[in-house]
């Protein structure tokens, strides 16, 4: 590891471990964390290091966030919350390797995709890589941690997140669908809200060093 990859390895185990301490506080009636704020700025970070140091170096900063990911979650499957007559890890088995899986995969993606797009628009390589990695990565997430299709976790790890299959509304207004669902679909929409947002610090990022290159 070079002393320049620091940084990004510096902020992607922030925003990991800052994401984790968000999502356990509710937003807009339980459709979002705050954790969907600050976790889609991992693509920021991994596209910025990819862009002044390549290919190679985003996927070293994906590993150490990877590596603060797992760690966090173990941590969270040892805290014990009591609320409602019961008690819960703070983490459930589910959703700790559905967060691990989902970031390795969206993350990885996003850094082959940008590669092969590098030598375009400025703004096409960034755009286009995070698009398509927050969708793979709500998908795979919300699909791993909480869809009743997927049983193989056993009946035990299924209980700790069958809140996620009671019927609501749609966004809580539309018909009523699983709350797993609308739960993807507000982080999705945040994902790509945030995709677009990220063009200004990674235009900002990468004309400042330009500028101190030159």
């Amino acid at each position: 590891m070079k002393h320049i990859h620091i940084p990004g390895i510096l902020a992607m185990a922030a925003i990991v471990v800052a994401s984790n301490v968000l999502v356990q506080f509710l937003i807009l009636d339980g459709l979002l964390t705050w954790g969907a704020f600050t976790y889609p700025f991992a693509f920021l970070v991994t596209d910025v290091m990819n862009r002044l140091y390549g290919a190679q170096a985003a996927r070293r900063v994906i590993l150490a966030g990877f590596v603060t990911g797992i760690i966090c979650s173990l941590i969270g499957t040892q805290i014990m919350i009591d609320g409602g007559g019961f008690t819960y890890a703070a983490v459930a088995l589910r959703v700790a390797v559905a967060s691990a899986i989902a970031f390795l995969v969206a993350q990885m993606v996003d850094v082959a995709i940008f590669d092969r797009l590098r030598s375009g628009n400025w703004w096409r390589a960034p755009l286009v890589s995070s698009v398509v990695g927050s969708l793979l990565d709500t998908t795979i997430f919300f699909t791993i941690a909480f869809a009743q299709f997927v049983v193989f976790f056993g009946e035990s790890a299924n209980s700790q997140i069958s809140w996620a299959w009671e019927a609501v509304p749609f966004l809580n207004m539309g018909p009523e669908i699983p709350l797993w669902i609308s739960l993807a679909v507000a982080d999705w929409m945040v994902k790509m809200t945030l995709a677009l947002v990220a063009l200004l610090p990674f235009r900002a990022i990468i004309a400042r060093r330009l500028a101190r290159a030159i």
